[in-house]
């Protein structure tokens, strides 16, 4: 088998070469999409990561395709619909990083509760040693609203009560006997966002939550909350997410996601050849606006970024490889999405 792997590191190669022995192996470091195709196109199996954008273009462009996996728990970067139809397998990560994820969020929660950052900026900026208005404010018996008690979501449930804190959360579909375990309650998404002193969002990106965050839904939030973001920049609506920090209705924003990313990643590329039409300018200018809002932290798509939790996506992949070529089908397929 020709099996490609794209956007990779030079620590994952050697192991790689050892799990896929007997295969040939193609290695890049470049993203895979329609307009950074490789000149091989032969490969029988890619593997790529979130920044590649595997759509009907790519996978045309491939024609030995049988396989696409992704080394993420994320999917929407690979056009499900697209490969079921030409018959090309799928695999990702569905639990890589559960406590790698939710330890950063709470990273965040801390940041901007007790403004670790701004006294941190402040002394090494100005040299001021001072505390003077930067008084933040405990998490013990705050309400904390988790959206999506999937794997990631549980462990913040578990972080915030190490911290004492009231935990309510909002999943499409809830887990009764989960509440009963960990001990926390079932809300609807309005209560969430009513009751909320912090709000963390944990739920996938799907057509279902395309801006469960939006312009009417900010109108619900709790004045003053932060709301907290390692999920998908799309869940949240960035012209709701501005107006609410403009006007006050959130306290902070921590966000380790943003709408147009890709786009933020790679500006260089966009004033040089333009932009595709899906990609809104707006946005993007709005990301920059948020970057330099003195009460909200954005970090760059990082919340994943371990030693422990690469190898365990690597691992992973690999697996679903091997499946593959013994059984013809991923150990962790890509899964439709739920009616």
């Amino acid at each position: 088998m020709k099996i490609a792997f794209f956007q990779i590191e030079d620590w994952e190669i050697e192991h790689i070469k050892e799990q896929l022995a007997g295969h040939e192996l193609f290695f890049s470091k470049e993203k895979l999409s329609a307009e950074a195709l490789p000149e091989q196109r032969d490969f029988d199996i890619v593997s790529v990561f979130v920044g590649s954008k595997i759509d009907q273009a790519v996978l045309a462009a491939l024609p030995n395709l049988k396989l696409v996996t992704t080394r993420s728990t994320g999917f929407d970067h690979v056009d499900l619909p697209m490969a079921q139809s030409m018959n090309i397998a799928t695999g990702y990560v569905p639990g890589y990083g559960d406590n790698t994820v939710a330890e950063f969020a709470f990273g965040l929660i801390l940041a901007l509760s007790r403004k670790i950052y701004d006294s941190v900026d402040r002394l090494r900026e100005t040299g001021v040693y001072s505390y003077v208005g930067l008084r933040g404010f405990d998490l013990q018996g705050k309400t904390i609203g988790v959206m999506g008690t999937g794997r990631i979501g549980q462990h913040v449930i578990r972080i915030a009560k190490g911290f004492g804190m009231q935990v309510i959360a909002f999943d499409a579909f809830p887990k009764a006997e989960l509440a009963t375990e960990l001990g926390f309650e079932y809300v609807g998404l309005d209560d969430l966002l009513g009751r909320s002193d912090v709000i963390t969002i944990h739920v996938p990106y799907l057509p279902s939550t395309h801006h469960l965050i939006n312009m009417d839904s900010l109108t619900k939030i709790k004045k003053g909350a932060l709301l907290i973001n390692t999920a998908r920049g799309a869940v949240v609506e960035t012209d709701a997410l501005v107006k609410g920090l403009a006007d006050g209705i959130l306290g902070g924003a921590g966000l380790d996601v943003l709408e147009e990313e890709g786009v933020l990643a790679d500006e260089k590329t966009l004033v040089l050849y333009g932009h595709p039409e899906e990609h809104n300018l707006k946005t993007v200018l709005e990301n920059h606006v948020l970057i330099d809002m003195p009460n909200v932290l954005v970090t760059p798509h990082n919340a994943f970024n371990t030693q422990e939790a690469l190898q365990r996506i690597l691992d992973t992949d690999i697996c679903n490889i091997q499946e593959f070529l013994g059984k013809g089908i991923a150990k962790c397929p890509i899964p439709a999405p739920k009616a």
